[in-house]
């Protein structure tokens, strides 16, 4: 409901918290879950008085209830159990305070969260957090590795003398924040952001020792889960041991089994890569050797070959080649120029011997007209005509007598 109030006009104090007291007592119970920080059971006092926290944000609020109420669960609860509450809200005027009045008071048991944390884990696959295309390949030697654990912790300390054991100049970036308890998933979120937006860290661990299910419960917040999804440096999960699995280890990039073996996955052992340095030095050596030795071995059949004795072996074989076809050449034309000639001789003999001029040799003459015509019969011509005579010698003019 609005209030009309101005600078001139302002409402006391006093009247304002009575009217948010007022709103407040309009609100129904409510059932409440939340984290124990703080629990005061004053031996006599019929109220108990203790804090209940939001463990994945900073928000804490009081909570009061009768004696009554709260020693059904007495011995099975105590700072860092995580109940369920039924409350009312109630406001404090004097000191213009909030707080709830517990009318019940449930602890969270152990199969609730593992029911709760699979929900969760369902949800989160639905979104595509925990898919493997999303993993991101942690660097071959990390220039610095941001590393999250506890304080003074024995995961600490494994990850550090484990890695400073394999690769010497390794180097960190250590934050140290609480690893459980109701600060926990505030402070390793913060880390997680700090060495994320630093941009010589490489990658960044997440480590701490084994516990039970709820001392594990921070690496399961769902806030913790995304604010890793969202990194861009890669994040290895080292949380607990073998059997231990939160919700981190499914984001997370890579997950180590524990704090060694994380620091083993994540530096490279300078000893095994000098090993391996010497034995692709000896193999490349091997291959290069081999490479050589079959190219001497070429090399030297090569020259062993007739013709690089020799260079000139081939020209000279090559001559004596072209000088026997040469002679092979002249035998041929020069059969074939005298059988041509033979031919032309028999040719010419015929020819001679069929020939009228050596008719004429022998004696004969042929006789001819005036017109060119040769005379074959004694019918051809008439007494008187003029005829020529052709001898072998020449020719003379004869006449036909009656």
């Amino acid at each position: 409901m609005a209030l009309n109030t101005s600078a001139d006009a302002p409402l006391p104090v006093g009247q304002v918290s009575r009217l948010i007291g007022g709103w407040i007592d309009r609100l129904g119970s409510v059932w409440v879950e939340g984290q124990i920080t703080q629990l005061s059971r004053r031996p006599g006092a019929g109220v108990v008085f203790l804090t209940l926290r939001d463990p994945s944000h900073d928000i804490s609020v009081g909570v009061t209830c009768y004696r009554k109420v709260f020693d059904p669960i007495a011995d099975v609860v105590a700072e860092g159990a995580r109940v369920v509450v039924h409350a009312k809200p109630e406001w404090y005027a004097p000191r213009g305070q909030l707080s709830l009045r517990a009318t019940e008071i449930k602890p969270v048991g152990i199969g609730e969260l593992l029911a709760r944390l699979e929900q969760l884990k369902k949800l989160l696959a639905g979104e595509g957090l925990f898919a493997l295309d999303r993993k991101r390949p942690l660097p071959f030697l990390p220039q610095r590795i941001g590393l999250i654990t506890g304080r003074a912790s024995a995961a600490e300390r494994d990850v550090l003398e484990n890695a400073r054991r394999r690769w010497p100049a390794v180097r960190f970036e250590v934050r140290n924040v609480a690893v459980q308890g109701v600060s926990a998933v505030a402070q390793v979120v913060q880390a997680v952001k700090d060495l994320d937006e630093l941009p010589d860290v490489d990658v960044i661990i997440v480590a701490r020792g084994g516990g039970s299910v709820e001392d594990l419960l921070p690496f399961s917040d769902e806030q913790l889960v995304r604010t890793v999804a969202g990194c861009r440096t890669p994040v290895v999960s080292a949380i607990g041991h073998e059997p231990d699995s939160p919700l981190l280890d499914l984001v997370a990039d890579l997950r180590a089994s524990t704090p060694t073996d994380a620091a083993k996955k994540v530096v490279p052992d300078v000893g095994e890569e000098l090993v391996r340095v010497q034995h692709l030095r000896d193999r490349a050596l091997r291959t290069v050797q081999g490479l050589m030795d079959r190219e001497e071995r070429g090399l030297a059949h090569t020259l062993a070959r007739p013709v690089m004795e020799r260079p000139h072996r081939m020209v000279d074989e090559r001559e004596a080649e072209v000088d026997a076809l040469v002679a092979r050449s002249r035998r041929t034309l020069g059969h074939l120029l005298d059988r041509a000639d033979s031919e032309l001789s028999h040719t010419r003999a015929r020819v001679l011997a069929l020939s009228p001029a050596a008719t004429l040799e022998r004696g004969y003459a042929v006789l001819q007209r005036p017109d060119g015509g040769v005379v074959r019969s004694p019918d051809e011509v008439a007494p008187g005509d003029e005829l020529r005579a052709r001898v072998a010698e020449g020719e003379f003019a004869v006449r036909v007598a009656e």
